[in-house]
Order: structure tokens, then sequence, then C-alpha cells
């Protein structure tokens, strides 16, 4: 391609990145290298599979590119009506729509992004053979009792009206009397305090007070307890209180193992089907369980007529209303606890007794422990391992019970017996099956001789569930496939750590459950990407990214736009609007996916979070701007007819410069692939970019004179020099920025023999022994010692021509190399035509002023007659005043510091204060030595 190509003159993300994909696509670069017969062609196999982010999402950059967004919320934001409005056909066709809509989406997002996935082998767990394979995993865990069906206390969500796990529970401490929005709810709710009421003692005038922070379930109260040894109420065991709301007689039971005699009245109200602690002393004591809400957080019949149909919330108020006029409210005082909410919803969190499928995992937890501490599985970073192990040794039984539309049925069936009635809790009347004409063979032989109906359980399982398998699903499993064959265990996972214990953990459980073996050979937990103030991104705040929007750019107004098409609720619209304002005052400018990528590699140091700053990120679009033209140059000077030679070995003409820069890039690339091996992105990336900046700044700068000038052995030495430069520093880029590599990559010319088509086939950089001259290396560090100290000096005494440079030093060796690397210093300095090399300070001559490059070695450049002294000292002096003002206000202003001034505004001006001391010294510094130079 010419480079006239209007196209190729700027660098332009939009254009480099806007075809690439599609013939990367085409051509199958994605797919496996196999060979006639289906067998890997290259020694090794390496694969990761790609997390399946919820269909009915879209990506976020700030939770690992996925985000679950509820499809009855948007259903609700939508159309006003709720999945009950459809019934459950309807609803699932209704999704079935949008999960087309957003999986397209998705995938684009994917390849916007740059994804190298072979989307010959994409899968959905709805697919049909994805839901077989859960279906036999569940099944095959029923028949062997993995799987039962217990009724236990649920996180139950009013607002998504279904359970969810422990693991999607954000734990919310107050400090006290605290009010908190709970959707459903116009007006905030108080929590944080503890009420204190009293029970009347039945046939007695005598009343036992106890406490509580959720009034409102009084109505489940079955028992009130104390201490067996709590001489307080010896005389009441085995008596009875009145429920001052129901008519219902509550046992006085004792319990040591509940009431701590030195807690607050030594009495405490006891609600099994509400709260886990009172679930385990309902147990132990054979209470009844009753439950007082219907699943949409209403009173429900066992309240009693007057209160059934209340929200829950709005009981909590009439519940004390009502203890109070009938004599039975005794106080009420600030109380810190911790609030439970849903993560996905922000509801609070009601414990509700629900007959569920458990998953028992306590055996298969061994064997997942077990994988990582003998290093079958290799967790990264260390901390996660630690989480793992924690999480699997205190592991407890999984809910897998979903009271949702969307997902895969439960493949278990209730045999009701004609004439019979028996509890659903029961375990016997359950029968699984992959069809239902399974479960009905298995029906018939459990119960022979009888007749029975079969009715498939009304739930869904747990999304976790189906995902837990994807490391086999995807690979075809149960079926024994090729591809299990090939790439049964993959090579790595790589994921965000908040989802360790939802996915991670999980996929290990239950692959070593039903295959035996391990689903993968390493964990790969990466950073978690905020803000750039620290803040966890969330729509509210209005500071979520769309990696779409950095990718192409928007502005202001049109992020703006984007909160309106959310769920927020007008107040919450506000404040992300605000958020925005502050956050992205200009929009977002255009980065492009290159800049993107590199950006969240260089981010990820180990750390558990990253800090984003989208003024980073567009830093790197000016760096790929950087390789973009550096690659132009090079082509320049290579010009048409340049052939590369057959190899990258040395030729024995390169000059000391060459050497250098071919021991950077055979270092660079030895610490890239070191780093890459660890898993340290962040200093993989720096590696590369420190190269692309001494190949540009440094080696580009030195060819021009070697190419221009040199002889025509030095000219071909140096473009060769400059191509394997080049081409070794795309390649070394490459995984981080795919397409501008691409782009520049295809330009240049290919050595004989090499028939490689694209830069994603081509061999990665590595170490190569030939290149570590480190005698040479050393030698032209020094002359850019030297070359930094001399612009040091000129740029200080403002000289910009006719400069003259001094490397003075008693050392053979070094004027050695100052001498024949004349020309490559004067290269780097502007405003300078010679350089005078020499071995003692006497053959300087005065009115130099001197910088140190060792203890070796002096730079002096010529000040006077090369500048106006007293105008250069008029001007230092301008600017030392000033700086003695600023450090009188900022000592007036310490002077004036109490003990009530903040301590980060005292280390403000302290800092400011050194800053300026520092400052001053060297204005004066720089006076003495002028005025020296006038004489």
């Amino acid at each position: 391609m010419s480079l006239e190509d209007a196209a190729f003159k700027a660098y332009n993300p939009k254009n480099v990145e806007s075809s690439w994909y599609a013939w990367w696509e085409e051509q199958g670069f994605f797919k496996p290298e196999l060979d006639a017969n289906g067998e890997v062609k290259k020694e090794g196999v390496f694969t990761i599979p790609c997390p399946p982010p919820n269909v009915t999402g879209a990506l976020h950059i700030g939770h690992a590119l996925t985000v679950a967004i509820q499809d009855t919320m948007q259903i609700w934001a939508k159309e006003k009506k709720t999945r009950h409005d459809y019934g459950r056909e309807k609803f699932i066709e209704k999704v079935w729509e949008w999960k087309t809509e957003y999986h397209d989406r998705i995938k684009n997002q994917f390849k916007k992004l740059g994804a190298s996935y072979d989307w010959s082998r994409e899968k959905f767990t709805l697919d049909p053979e994805l839901s077989e394979a859960v279906t036999e995993a569940f099944v095959r865990m029923h028949e062997d009792g993995t799987i039962y069906r217990a009724s236990r206390l649920v996180n139950w969500s009013v607002k998504l009206n279904t359970a969810i796990s422990n693991l999607e529970v954000d734990n919310k401490t107050i400090p006290g009397r605290t009010l908190l929005p709970v959707p459903g709810y116009e007006n905030k709710i108080e929590f944080g305090t503890l009420t204190s009421f009293s029970y009347p003692v039945e046939d007695s005038d005598e009343k036992i007070t106890v406490a509580t922070t959720r009034p409102e379930t009084i109505f489940g109260d079955t028992a009130v307890a104390v201490h067996p040894k709590d001489p307080r109420y010896t005389h009441l065991h085995g008596k009875y209180v009145i429920h001052p709301f129901v008519n219902r007689k509550l046992p006085i039971i004792c319990d040591a193992e509940t009431v701590d005699m030195e807690f607050g009245t030594g009495a405490v109200k006891i609600t099994p089907a509400h709260d886990q602690n009172d679930y385990n002393t309902g147990k132990r004591n054979n209470l009844e369980f009753i439950n007082i809400y219907t699943d949409d957080g209403l009173l429900n019949e066992n309240c009693g007529e007057e209160w059934k149909g209340m929200k829950r919330f709005d009981a909590r108020a009439k519940v004390i209303e009502a203890l109070k006029e009938k004599g039975l409210y005794v106080e009420q005082k600030d109380n810190e606890m911790t609030i439970p909410l849903c993560s996905r919803s922000g509801d609070v969190i009601e414990p509700l007794l629900k007959p569920q499928w458990y998953v028992n995992q306590q055996e298969m937890a061994k064997e997942a422990i077990a994988a990582v501490k003998s290093g079958e599985i290799v967790i990264t970073p260390k901390t996660s391992e630690a989480e793992y192990f924690q999480w699997l040794e205190n592991i407890q039984d999984w809910c897998i019970s979903r009271q949702l539309w969307w997902g895969h049925r439960c493949p278990v069936y209730f045999v009701t017996l004609e004439g019979e009635e028996h509890d659903r809790l029961d375990n016997e009347y359950w029968v699984s099956g992959r069809t239902e004409a399974e479960a009905l063979e298995k029906a018939q032989k459990k119960f022979p001789n009888k007749k029975f109906t079969l009715e498939q359980d009304e739930d869904v399982l747990d999304t976790w569930f189906s995902s837990g398998l994807w490391a086999i699903t995807t690979l075809g499993w149960p079926k024994p496939t090729k591809d299990m064959e090939l790439f049964s265990p993959q090579s790595m996972l790589e994921t965000g750590w908040d989802i360790l214990f939802f996915w991670v953990s999980r996929m290990i459980l239950l692959t070593l459950k039903l295959t035996g073996k391990i689903p993968f050979k390493e964990v790969f937990c990466h950073s978690l990407v905020r803000d750039a103030q620290g803040r966890k991104m969330s729509k509210s705040l209005g500071n979520v990214i769309d990696p779409i929007d950095v990718i192409a750019g928007i502005p202001l107004e049109g992020l703006h736009a984007k909160l309106l098409s959310g769920n927020l609720d007008p107040k919450e619209l506000k404040k992300a609007t605000e958020g925005q304002k502050l956050s992205y005052p200009k929009g977002i400018p255009e980065c492009g996916t290159d800049a993107l990528r590199f950006a969240l590699c260089a981010y990820s140091t180990g750390g558990r979070d990253i800090n984003l700053d989208i003024l980073r990120v567009e830093g790197y679009r000016k760096f790929c701007n950087k390789i973009y033209q550096a690659t132009k140059f090079v082509l320049g000077r290579l010009g048409d007819d340049y052939v590369p030679p057959k190899t990258s070995a040395l030729s024995g003409n390169e000059s000391l410069v060459e050497k250098w820069i071919l021991y950077k890039l055979s270092i660079a690339a030895k610490n890239t692939n070191e780093s890459l091996e660890a898993r340290n992105f962040g200093d993989a990336t720096g590696h590369i970019y420190n190269f692309w900046y001494d190949l540009c700044d440094v080696y580009i700068e030195n060819s021009k004179q070697l190419i221009q000038d040199g002889t025509p052995e030095q000219k071909k030495s140096a473009q060769d020099t400059l191509y394997t430069c080049i081409d070794g520093a795309l390649r070394l880029i490459h995984p981080f920025m795919p397409f501008v590599t691409e782009e520049m990559w295809q330009r240049l010319p290919r050595r004989e023999g090499d028939n490689t088509v694209t830069i994603m086939k081509a061999k990665y950089p590595t170490y190569v022994e030939q290149l570590d001259d480190v005698e040479s290396f050393k030698a032209y560090e020094l002359v850019l010692d030297i070359t930094k100290s001399a612009r040091s000096l000129l740029s200080q005494y403002n000289i910009t021509k006719n400069g003259q440079v001094y490397v003075e030093s008693a050392n053979e060796s070094i004027n050695k190399i100052a001498n024949e690397q004349h020309d490559s210093i004067v290269s780097l300095i502007k405003g300078v035509e010679k350089i005078f090399v020499v071995k003692t300070p006497e053959e300087v001559p005065s009115g130099c002023a001197l910088l140190s490059v060792g203890p070796e070695c002096n730079v002096h450049v010529l000040v006077k007659g090369q500048i106006d002294l007293d105008a250069e000292i008029a001007k230092v002096n301008k600017k030392l005043e000033a700086a003695n003002d600023f450090k009188k206000k900022a000592n007036e202003s310490i002077s004036k510091f109490t003990e009530k001034t903040k301590p980060e505004a005292k280390d403000a001006a302290f800092k400011r204060l050194e800053h300026l001391t520092a400052e001053i010294e060297s204005y004066e510094q720089t006076i003495s030595i002028l005025e020296k130079l006038k004489l």
C-alpha cells in the first residue's frame, strides 16, 4: 500500500480498527490449528474459556466487562409489566427476543474489543446441547443423593421475587438509627434501632420484656427463650406468654445456647421461620415454624385479618403503635446492626422458609481443596488462593432453586399417588429424569401397581449451576467429543476475583464430581475496575463506563442520555447526572480499542482494584499514534525496494547504537516473556512501552544520520537493524494492541521464506543470546548519559544554537567511546554541531557550566558569550522574588494552624513549603554560577 494513501497519513483508531477483525475471522485465525486427522498441529495446547456474560445485559468495563441486569427489572422499565402479567410461556418468549437482541450486541462489543475467540465454538447456556448437559448433571447428582430437597431459610428478595445465594447478599453496617431507601416504598425506612416490648405471662400479672430490631416479625414468634440457670425466670419454666395480636400462646423455653443472661433482659423472642439463629433454636426445641409473609413481602393470613395484606415495613411502625396502645411498648434505642441487601436490586433481604433443592458440597470441597494444594490447579494471586481455601473449608450446602421462569427448569417431578397425601419435602416422592418419559419409568418402578400423576417442579436452577459446568459443556460433555480429548483440562481460566466463589470454585467442584478430572490447570484472578476516584462503578453515581464509549468517544450529553434509558429513580438520576459532569466534564474522548486494552493491562499490577483514569487511556491513544508514525518513518527510510536479510542474525557491520538497540530488543523480549509467564501484565506492558521509546527517541533519531550520511555498509546495516527492531516491537505489543500492529505490520516487507500472513501467527519475540552484548550496551548508555547532561545544561541556560559542549574525562576508554560516537552524540542534541573531548579540566575554557555524568566524566557547556548574563540573572532574580513571596505567605498560613486544622491541610502546606525552599535554593545557585561566569 502506498505511503501516500489518504487513510495512511494520520492515525485514526476508527479507520485502523474497522476491518481487521472481520478479516481475522474470515481467515479462521482464531481457530485451533489441527491437521487432517483433527489432531493439534503444534506441540502444546493453550485454551482459555471465555466467561459467559449475562445475555440480557451488556458489556461493562467495571465488572470484568460483564454486568447483570435483571430480567424482571427490564420488563418493568420498558412496559410497566411484571413477569406475572405475562405468564410463564409468554414471558419466556419475551426473554428469548431480548436474548437475540443482547446476544448480538454483546458479541459485537467483544469483537470491537478485539477478543480472539473461536466463534465457531461459541456456546449459550440455554443451547439444546448445553441444556441436556445441565439436565444430565442434575439427574446424576439427584440419583446419588448429592442433590436433595429440604425446607430451610433462604435469602428472599421481595423485589426480584426469588431466593438468592449468600454470595449475592451485600451486608451494610450502620452505626445506629438510619433511614434507607427500600424498593417499593416511597419514603425511606428506619433501621438501626432496638425496640423493647413485653409479653404478658399467662394467668399472671407478670410480663417478660424482649427486644428486637424487626418488630414486624412479632407475628412469627412461637416462643420466648430464657437461660435455664437465670434465677429471674426459674418460676416461669414451662409456662406461656400471650401473643398480643393473634390468638396464640407462646411457650417459655429454656435454651442456654440461644440466651446470654448478661445481655438485655435475658429473655429472647424466637421467630424460627424468619431468622437463622431462631431457626436453629426452633429445630432444637421442636417449635412451630410460622411464615408470616407472602412472596411479595406482605403480611399473610397467619397475622390475622386486621394485618393481612400490609407491607412488611409499613407493619413495622403500626406494630409499635399497637404495642403502645396495649401498654406493652417499653423503649426504643439506637443499635449498630448489619442490614443484608440484595446486590442486584438493593432490596432488604427477608429470611423466608422455603422448600428448595440443595447440593451437598462437603465431599466435593475436599477434592477441590486437594487439587489446589497438590499443585494440579494453580490459583494466582496468592490472596485469591487463600480465599479459595477459606471458602471451601467452611462450605455450606448450595441452594440451587430459583423462583424464576428464565433458566433451566429443574428436571425433577413430584409423584402424587392416588388417594394418598405426602409432604412435598419428602425426597421419596420426587423422581428426576432426563425426559419426562424417563421420570415416568422411574416412578413406575418405585411405585409399582399404583396410580399416580407426575408434576414437574416450577423452579429453575440457579444460573451458576449451568455456568459451573461451562468448562466441560463448552467442550461437548457429557459426550466423548474430540474437543474433550484435545482441550480438557483447559489451560487457564482468567476472570475477576469477585466471582471466585460464584463461578470458579463451582466449576472445579462440579467438574471433579462429574468427570473425575480438573477443569483447568490455572486460575488467574484479575483486578476489578473502579473510577478515577477509587469508587465502585454504579449507575446511581453516574461513573459507569461502557467500553464502547471509551473506544468511540461520547459527548457529555450522550452520557446523560444513556442514564435516561436505565432504571434510575428521579433522585438517583439527578445524582448520577451530576456525577458524570464531575467525572467527564468534556465527555469521553475517542481512545480506540488498542489504547483501552493496553491501559487496562498496564493498570494490572497484581492489586485487587484498578482506579481507571480516562486521561491515562487517552495518553495511550497518543502512544498508538507514536507506533503508527514510527512505523511510517521506518517504511520511508527502508524505501520501496528494500529487501530484509533472510535472518535477524548479526552481520558484523553493526554500529554501537545498533548493538545497543538490539540488546534492548532481546532483553525487552526476555523480560516481557518472563512477566507474561508470571501473569504480571502491568510489568509486561512496561517493558514493551520502554522499548518503544528507546526505539523511537534514540535509535530512530540515530539511524537518520547513519542512513543519510553513512557508507553503503553502514546504511544497509542501519536499515536491517531498523527492520528487525520495528518488526520485533510490533510483534511484542500485538497481544495488547492487535489492530494498530496488524495495520502496520502488514506494510512491512517479509524475510525470504516467511509466508506468515498475519501478525497474530508470527513468532513472538524471545531472548537471543547473540544480541546480549553487555559491553556495547554499557558503552552506549554512557553516550546517552553524556547526551542527557549536555541537553540539561543547554536547556538550563536557554542555549538553542551554536552550543559548545566539552566532554572531560581522564579515563581512556570513556574518551575513546566519546570520540568514536561523536556523530551519534551530536545527532541527539539540538543546537550543537560539534563536541570536544578533553582529558583535563584545564582544557575546558573558562565561562563553562558543569554537570557530572559520573565519578570519571563531566560535561561542560560554554555559557559565557552565548547568552546575555545580566539578562539571564534578571530573569532568575524575578523568579526568586516570586518564590520568596510565596514562601512568606506559606509560612504565614502555617503559623495560623491550630489543633482543629485538618491533618491533610497541614501535610499539603508543609509539602508546598518544602518545594518552595528547594526552588529558592536552585534559583540562588543558578544566580551564583551566572555571577561567576561574568568574571
